[in-house]
């Protein structure tokens, strides 16, 4: 598999210079579903096509750091190192979700859809890795979220949907193994606490066991879901902590 950058930030820069509308709306539906009612064929569903003016801040923040550019450098060299440089090609186009005035953007489920509810995208050859409104922009940030949604795809391409647990962990280590990033160790308590449930819950299929593992207390509560006294994000710390236990283990 290939993948190319498709630019979007000067399109949709446009569309929300517009004001707030009927007409823009329809303009970002014609973005994103072209001439074919109903289906894809430019995905753009994370931005929110009725956002207010802050979002132009953000989309200005990263074409000031030139995140494109960054982003088509990072694919190139992706590309190269893969030694997979055939079809399919694959469409990568960032996407803006608006975690701090947009009404309808929950983070926690955002965020967990954008890395495992693949299948559409995969099917239509898309890579969508996911920015927020509320975060802080930089280099190393465009370079590391533009890999992991790299590798998540490549990933999937190979892989089943996960069903358990242990498929949704296996996901994460892989991705983890190759973006090298150092240990993020949680307390002792609550690593334990991660592991005691993820070895009681690695073959589950429930929802909300498998989302309380990688959002914890604060992503349970945002959704009214049982808390199990977990940590905030402690399942891609513990995905982490994995693949480098396994990247530092001899053959």
């Amino acid at each position: 598999m290939t993948f190319r950058l498709r630019p979007i930030l000067s399109e949709i820069k446009a569309l929300y210079s517009n004001p707030i509308s009927t007409d823009r709306f329809k303009a970002y539906l014609s973005l994103l579903q072209g001439k074919s009612k109903g289906d894809m064929v430019l995905p753009i569903g994370g931005f929110n096509p009725m956002a207010k003016p802050h979002i132009l801040l953000k989309i200005e923040e990263l074409q000031d750091l030139r995140a494109e550019q960054i982003m088509h450098q990072v694919i190139e060299e992706f590309n190269h190192t893969s030694g997979k440089a055939m079809s399919p090609e694959f469409q990568v186009v960032l996407n803006i979700a608006d975690d701090l005035m947009g009404s309808w953007t929950n983070y926690y489920t955002t965020d967990f859809d954008s890395k495992f509810k693949l299948n559409a995208l995969i099917s239509r050859q898309f890579c969508v890795p996911y920015f927020w409104t509320s975060e802080e922009y930089s280099e190393a940030v465009i370079k590391s979220r533009t890999l992991e949604y790299l590798y998540r795809s490549h990933y999937r391409l190979d892989h089943t949907t996960p069903r358990v647990l242990q498929d949704y962990l296996n996901q994460e280590v892989f991705v983890a193994s190759h973006i090298n990033q150092e240990d993020r160790i949680p307390e002792q308590g609550e690593f334990n606490t991660l592991s005691t449930f993820y070895n009681e819950y690695m073959l589950s299929d429930e929802y909300i066991k498998i989302f309380n593992f990688f959002y914890g207390d604060a992503g349970a509560e945002s959704l009214g879901f049982t808390q199990y006294g977990l940590g905030n994000f402690l399942g891609y710390d513990y995905a982490q902590f994995v693949a480098n236990t396994r990247h530092k283990t001899p053959n």
